[in-house]
């Protein structure tokens, strides 16, 4: 069986790209420090907030609803970079392919925010202008970006 100990060039890539694609996660949401409200207040504070609900703003769960309603497609995406990679594509732009699906599902989550059950309060439809849940000025949905990082690190 000689010969069969030898990788060609493209299996030698194939296996440095997966070695890459263990080491590195995207991170998709918004970021510390990124954005601020026309008050001053950080837009990752402002997301955390109506995401987990505070003692005065019901929970509307954008991201984790994002995440779980589109599972299937995500899951989907994965498989598909993955059979890129072993074409020839980077574990690096597959990342990336995937941060961007899952941006545009948390920002298309946000823009639906008609659909949330518990309405503004009155206060704040005065205040904004709006009844539309999570939609203001729209630097929230703005803010959703991906980032790359190393597994099991921050930044």
């Amino acid at each position: 069986m000689a010969g069969h100990d030898r990788m060609t060039v493209e299996g030698r890539r194939f296996f440095e790209q997966i070695e890459e694609l263990k080491k590195l996660q995207v991170r998709v949401g918004i970021q510390a420090g990124e954005a601020q409200s026309d008050e001053g207040v950080d837009i990752l504070d402002i997301a955390v907030w109506n995401e987990v609900g505070t003692d005065t703003i019901p929970a509307r769960s954008f991201m984790r609803q994002s995440a779980d309603g589109n599972k299937a497609a995500i899951e989907k995406m994965c498989k598909a970079q993955l059979q890129k990679v072993a074409q020839g594509e980077t574990a690096e732009n597959a990342l990336k392919n995937i941060g961007n699906m899952q941006v545009g599902f948390i920002q298309d989550t946000i823009t639906k925010s008609k659909t949330w059950a518990e309405p503004n309060a009155e206060s704040t439809k005065k205040k904004k202008g709006s009844d539309v849940p999570l939609v203001d000025t729209s630097r929230m949905q703005q803010s959703v970006h991906f980032v790359i990082t190393p597994k099991g690190g921050g930044d």
